[in-house]
């Protein structure tokens, strides 16, 4: 299957037909605004979670207004429930982690304080995404700062080589000078390994764990890989390897890092985050 890019459809502009992806109806402002029926804002709404199930009547207001909509929450939230339009959520799936290892830890030099810049804090964890043959594996590596995932790594095997992958491509992309950045994890066996704490000290990394059995102490890990199954995972009705490794860097990188609205960054994504702070910073 081919989740790769939205389907097209056909949007109607007064008397004329025009078929176009709806990612490019979506992101682009209408020149005039115009006020909505509520048949015409229940087809948006539904259109917009096509793309983003997870987003509740805020982030869809804010989707609408920057389409070039006059609307306010309340109304949208009024459409929302009379058309059964909720986002997706489902019970998340969880086996064993392997975590509580027995392997030497680092301290926990993180404890959620929300640094003011970029790749001053990394968090990273390991998930498991059911296909029909068993499990696939995502290793992820987040920046703290700004929610963005900086290194991911998909595999049949949950190892530290699998761990280690995501964390090379967030070293390569980011490179922060020695000493200067956090990366923090739980205590799983991947991550306490003598190979992952050599990389560690060849990057300039400064290992940090949470306590034992204390997932809130690795939150932002823990809220990304409630998005991705919510709002990817369980929807996509994966079947094999390849539809994963497919279909994830396209959510990862397209919709997750660019277009998704968090509420903690002012309801940008991580990328426009990051571009403010940047601006700033100049």
């Amino acid at each position: 299957m081919d989740h790769q890019r939205p389907q097209a459809c056909s949007i109607r502009r007064g008397c004329q037909m025009i078929d176009l992806p709806r990612s490019t109806y979506y992101y682009q402002p209408t020149q005039t605004a115009k006020q909505l029926n509520d048949l015409e804002l229940a087809e948006l709404i539904g259109d917009i979670h096509d793309v983003f199930p997870g987003y509740g009547y805020r982030r869809i207001t804010l989707e609408l207004k920057a389409q070039g909509h006059i609307i306010n929450h309340k109304r949208v939230a009024r459409v929302m429930r009379e058309n059964d339009l909720h986002a997706h959520h489902r019970r998340r799936f969880k086996p064993v982690t392997g975590s509580e290892s027995n392997l030497a830890v680092f301290p926990n030099r993180y404890r959620n304080i929300i640094p003011a810049e970029p790749d001053r804090v990394w968090v990273a964890d390991i998930t498991y995404i059911r296909i029909a043959s068993g499990f696939i594996y995502l290793a992820v590596v987040l920046d703290a700062c700004s929610r963005k995932v900086i290194g991911y790594a998909i595999s049949k095997r949950i190892d530290t080589p699998l761990a280690l992958a995501a964390l090379t491509t967030a070293y390569n992309g980011r490179k922060p000078p020695s000493g200067t950045c956090i990366h923090h994890t739980d205590r799983g066996c991947q991550y306490a390994s003598a190979l992952y704490r050599e990389a560690l000290e060849q990057f300039g990394l400064l290992g940090s764990m949470s306590a034992p059995a204390n997932p809130y102490q690795n939150a932002q890990a823990e809220s990304f890989m409630k998005t991705l199954k919510v709002e990817e995972v369980y929807l996509a009705g994966y079947e094999k390897f390849s539809d994963v490794a497919m279909r994830l860097p396209y959510f990862i990188e397209e919709i997750y890092n660019e277009r998704r609205m968090h509420s903690a960054l002012g309801y940008q994504s991580p990328n426009q985050f990051e571009a403010q702070l940047a601006r700033q910073a100049a």
